[in-house]
């Protein structure tokens, strides 16, 4: 098993008579990309707030790379949180600056690291300029820089693609990544099901307080499967409609000429891709065969609506 750089047991919160996590545990492998997903008011913030000491729980532990979670811990904690906040009437530079020195950074070794950020995501020319001049997607690189500049053990991000245009969005995307490789560990709380499905190792799934799902994204993918599968072909389509009898289900198809496109599922846990073809041979020649594997924004929204069918 990966050793763990956080992990969260059994944590519940409650606000007056709203409780916001109920008996909740995560835990994040070191060195992984870790998504937090979750509706809006499903608890992520109540639970990243936990694990950045700015709230307590009223029960449960967090564990930082196998420690229990104490004040001196905030340093090797980066967040990034979704309401940004800079002070705007100072400058650029001045105050990313200042915002390292906060968390210990020498100033000259800040001074440095600033100035190679600043260069990667070509922003250079901003340093001397007021942070009122920034547009909001620039104020969020200047935040995300500040965010990872003292190389946290952990780096925690909120909804870090909010607000940018799509070139934005892929750098950020690429500079998480980056850090990963060279070991820090990313919790990424975000709507973004396609970011989730493009970086993150594992996931957990949060509704109304409760953990509802989590895993790899590629178990998790592989739990939710259906014995769907695509299938391209040219041939009889009333033939191979009527060899399906009833242990398959067609679900879509669409014809363009002689080529149809049709999806099939196998209903009789006993029959396999092997028996849909074999039955079907004799009517058609098979191009392209495909299985279908949900979408991570498939899969949230399954298991929400059943959580919320049930309960």
């Amino acid at each position: 098993m990966s050793k763990l750089i956080l992990e969260a047991k059994n944590i519940t919160k409650n606000y007056a008579a709203h409780r916001a996590l109920n008996d909740v545990s995560i835990a994040v492998p070191e060195k992984t990309i870790f998504g937090l997903l979750g509706p809006n008011g499903a608890g992520k913030t109540s639970l990243i707030r936990i694990i950045n000491q700015i709230t307590g729980p009223d029960a449960g532990e967090v564990y930082l790379d196998g420690e229990l979670l104490r004040r001196e811990h905030v340093k090797d904690i980066g967040y990034l949180p979704e309401e940004r906040g800079l002070y705007k009437k100072m400058k650029v530079g001045e105050q990313a600056l200042y915002l390292a020195q906060l968390k210990g950074m020498d100033k000259g070794v800040a001074n440095a690291k600033l100035k190679e950020w600043f260069e990667r995501f070509e922003i250079s020319e901003w340093w001397n300029k007021k942070v009122d001049e920034l547009s909001k997607g620039m104020a969020q690189k200047i935040q995300f820089i500040t965010t990872v500049l003292h190389e946290p053990k952990l780096l925690i991000l909120d909804e870090p693609f909010s607000g940018f245009d799509p070139i934005n969005t892929n750098l950020v995307k690429s500079e998480i990544l980056r850090l990963k490789e060279k070991g820090t560990s990313i919790i990424l709380s975000t709507h973004n099901m396609g970011s989730v499905e493009e970086i993150c190792d594992s996931i957990a799934l949060i509704n109304k307080s409760e953990k509802l799902l989590d895993g790899t994204v590629t178990d998790i993918k592989d739990q939710f499967k259906s014995q769907t599968y695509e299938l391209k072909f040219t041939g009889n389509m009333i033939g191979f409609t009527t060899a399906l009898w009833t242990n398959f289900e067609l679900l879509e198809k669409e014809s363009q000429g002689d080529l149809h496109t049709c999806q099939v599922k196998i209903l009789n846990e006993k029959m396999s891709l092997n028996d849909l073809l074999s039955n079907t041979l004799s009517e058609v020649k098979y191009h392209n065969i495909r299985e279908v594997v949900p979408s991570m924004n498939d899969i949230f929204i399954q298991v929400i609506e059943t959580k919320n069918a049930t309960s």
